[in-house]
Order: structure tokens, then C-alpha cells, then sequence
């Protein structure tokens, strides 16, 4: 189902290179299955290709951004199945701390005074179906505010349909004016109810669901990245691995 999707390899446009000695079904399943259950790269059972291998792959797609590629190319197909244009025009934003291994370094790491987590923080941008439109992993003593006009950028850049994002109380102040004459989008802030029983936020429900899918993949349970492009690749991998499955269930192979 996703063969149409996947970037085209050089080779193959008559760009030079040697053809790629394994199949990207296997190297895909190899990537979709550490980041579903956490293991380490050299822990790739011998049913896939060589682990080196495997990480060669990932590493190139990451570094050429042919992962995000083929998110964004699969994010497409499944809101067109879903009822729903390919591009959004609504959008939702938040972050998530999360703690990190001892192999992440002091360059990379921070601490979050509201959660109390020393590690980094993923700074998520998704559609109304929870979809990953942006992500950046940051240290996590780094302000949503800060991170969103960076963030917001990227996403509006890519996504040039998009008018509306909401937000939680933590993206207030200069951020609203911001993106109203920066980027041309609308920054409403949906405040949390004074009443204190639990309640589901409008709008805001759709992020914090995408942040529980995400902790679903062991892999992202705590942060194991050396780098930080690494670590966001991860959050895309892991919603490819969410897509697929959602596809998988719309058609389910022949018996």
C-alpha cells in the first residue's frame, strides 16, 4: 500500500550510485519494529537485514529528510480516505517532556520546572485528526512560546492552506500578535475550565491524544537519541507506524 509513497531512490533515476543490496519492505519493517518496541540497533533480530544497514538507512533518510517525505506523503493519503482534503487548514499545538537516557548530553538535555523532568521536550504540531503536521525536540527548559515561532514557521511554510491553530494557556502573550502579522494565522488559546472536575478542552483533546500515541512506541517512552534530528525522526516513524496500521485495518489483505 505505501510502495507509490516511498521516495524514489537515486539509482533508480538514473542518478549514478549502486542499487541498494536489500528490499525496503525489510529495511522498513526493521525501522517500524525498533521504534514499536524500543530496542537497541545492534538488538535487530537476524530476520531483518544487518542492523549497520538499517541504521545506514535511517540515518540517510534522516539526514535528507526522506523521512518527512514520506510522512507527509502517507499523512496525505489517509486524511483523502478519512473524508478530508490533503492539506489541513485547522491545527493544534503543544509540547511534551520527556526524560533522557544517560547517552544524551549535557548539550542536548535541560530541565523542565513545571514537569520536574530533566530531558527534552517535542514541541508538536497536528491536525484535526491528530495527524503530525511539524515537530521539533528541544532542551526541555525551552519556553513553548519560543519554540512555536520557530516551529510555527516551518509549519506554515509547508502548509500554505493553513488559518487556524489552537493552543493551550501556555502559548499567550506576544505569540498571538506574532502570528497574526508573521505568519497569518489565527492563535486561539482554548483556557481550561475553573471548574475542577476533569474535563475534555475543545480541540485541545486532538494533541493530547497524538502525545499518548506517541508514548505508545516503546521507543519514545524516554528519549534514547544522541541527537536531536534523530529524536524527531523518531516521532515520525512512529506516526508512519500509525498510519500504515490505520490503513492496514481500512484493507485488510485477502485471505
Amino acid at each position: 500500500m505505501v510502495r507509490p509513497l516511498l521516495p524514489v531512490p537515486g539509482w533508480m533515476r538514473g542518478r549514478g550510485g549502486q542499487p541498494e543490496a536489500y528490499c525496503h519492505r525489510a529495511i522498513l519493517d526493521a525501522v517500524r519494529y525498533l521504534v514499536d518496541n524500543g530496542i537497541k540497533w545492534r538488538a535487530t533480530p537476524a530476520d531483518f537485514p544487518p542492523w549497520d544497514r538499517v541504521y545506514a538507512f535511517f540515518r540517510r533518510w534522516r539526514d535528507h529528510g526522506l523521512v518527512t517525505e514520506f510522512h507527509d506523503r502517507l499523512r496525505g493519503q489517509v486524511r483523502v480516505r478519512a473524508g478530508r482534503d490533503a492539506e489541513p487548514t485547522a491545527a493544534v499545538i503543544d509540547s511534551q517532556s520527556v526524560k533522557a537516557d544517560a547517552v544524551v548530553g549535557v548539550d542536548s538535555r535541560g530541565f523542565d520546572g513545571g514537569k520536574l523532568i530533566n530531558g527534552r521536550k517535542r514541541h508538536v504540531v497536528v491536525d484535526t485528526l491528530g495527524l503530525l503536521l511539524g515537530v521539533m525536540v528541544t532542551t526541555a527548559d525551552v519556553g513553548d512560546r519560543t519554540a512555536a515561532k520557530v516551529l510555527l514557521q516551518r509549519v506554515a511554510n509547508v502548509h500554505h492552506r493553513l488559518e487556524l491553530v489552537w493552543a493551550d494557556g501556555g502559548y499567550t502573550g506576544s505569540l498571538v500578535g506574532h502570528c497574526q502579522a508573521a505568519l497569518a494565522l489565527v492563535l486561539q488559546v482554548v483556557k481550561r475550565s475553573d471548574d475542577r472536575r476533569f474535563v475534555v478542552l475543545p480541540k485541545r483533546w486532538i494533541v493530547e491524544r497524538t502525545n499518548a500515541w506517541l508514548m505508545r512506541t516503546r521507543r519514545l517512552g524516554r528519549d534514547y537519541e544522541r541527537r536531536t534530528t534523530s529524536a524527531q525522526a523518531m516521532v515520525y516513524w512512529s506516526m508512519i507506524l500509525l498510519m500504515t496500521r490505520r490503513l492496514a485495518r481500512q484493507h485488510p489483505q485477502p485471505a
